[in-house]
């Protein structure tokens, strides 16, 4: 309930019970209503996902919780500030930004259910690589099943809960993430000004040693040196803005972003490492030995349905 409205405050050392009839299943969300930009900003939210009585209309082999989150820890801090209202510069799923987000291990051919919460100051259009899914639920309301549609990004506001459905019919190692790009990115600042197509002549460094680890943009970007940042000491107790390495090199996301990783005959749903993609499905230089060969059908086909 909300304090003052529907009881009193909880205050401290005090114990409250509730109890209530579970009347509508779905994927819906707890927080407190007393002293919310502190309470919340501090991460006192989560899941209460009420499971249907009698089944979802599609048997689900796996089902994911995703938490939204915005954060503002200024570099070598370690306690959130609640007074940021939008300049945030930390996103996590779960609490956890990349490359500390857990990957979404499923089997070849598992029905897979994903519910996301959103209790942030923005929106979040959540992609998945690889994959399409049907919108299945909306705050916690079960959409009849000749009522769902199809996505690649799904949008979920502040305030709300959305939930996918999806058959892993694809193998592979599949990015999850935010599409707004800086969600997709740690620590970043927006104090710098743009400076892509201007020639900074050692600005960077001189920044660097006022700041020990600022990654400024260059000239031409960010893209190609996350390599660099993972070398630069940093602050304690932040992260590149760029940062992870995969098979191939340097992964350069941060933030909102994990790995769906589909395989074939797994009998655990622990991390099974990188795919080892069969030939001719990894792109290469046109001068690379995996060019010439034909492209690997998908191992299985389903309609989602």
């Amino acid at each position: 309930g909300v304090g003052g409205v529907t009881q009193k405050h909880i205050p401290p050392g005090e114990t409250y019970v509730y109890e209530f009839p579970l009347l509508q299943h779905g994927a819906q969300m707890y927080h407190p209503h007393s002293d919310e930009m502190t309470q919340m900003a501090m991460g006192m939210e989560g899941f209460f996902i009420i499971h249907p009585k009698d089944g979802y209309p599609e048997p689900v082999d796996r089902h994911f919780v995703i938490f939204l989150q915005e954060w503002a820890i200024p570099p070598g801090t370690s306690t959130p500030n609640p007074n940021v209202m939008v300049d945030f510069d930390m996103f996590t799923f779960n609490s956890r930004a990349w490359p500390g987000t857990d990957p979404l291990v499923v089997k070849l051919g598992d029905r897979v259910r994903i519910s996301f919460a959103n209790l942030s100051m923005d929106s979040h259009p959540i992609h998945f690589h690889g994959h399409r899914w049907w919108v299945v639920e909306t705050d916690g309301g079960p959409i009849p099943k000749s009522g769902w549609w199809p996505e690649t990004t799904v949008n979920i506001p502040p305030g709300t809960t959305r939930t996918v459905e999806f058959v892993a019919d694809n193998p592979g190692d599949w990015p999850c993430h935010c599409h707004k790009n800086h969600h997709a990115m740690n620590a970043m600042s927006h104090e710098i000004p743009n400076v892509i197509g201007v020639d900074q002549k050692g600005v960077a460094q001189k920044i660097g040693k006022l700041v020990p680890g600022y990654m400024a943009m260059g000239e031409t970007g960010m893209g190609g040196m996350s390599e660099m940042a993972e070398m630069m000491p940093g602050p304690k107790n932040t992260l590149p803005m760029m940062t992870g390495t995969g098979q191939f090199g340097p992964i350069e996301m941060g933030g909102m972003f994990t790995i769906l990783k589909v395989r074939e005959g797994i009998t655990t749903y622990d991390d099974p490492g990188w795919y080892k993609n069969p030939p001719g499905t990894v792109a290469t230089s046109i001068s690379g030995s995996d060019s010439s060969d034909k492209p690997v059908k998908k191992p299985m086909h389903h309609d989602h349905s």
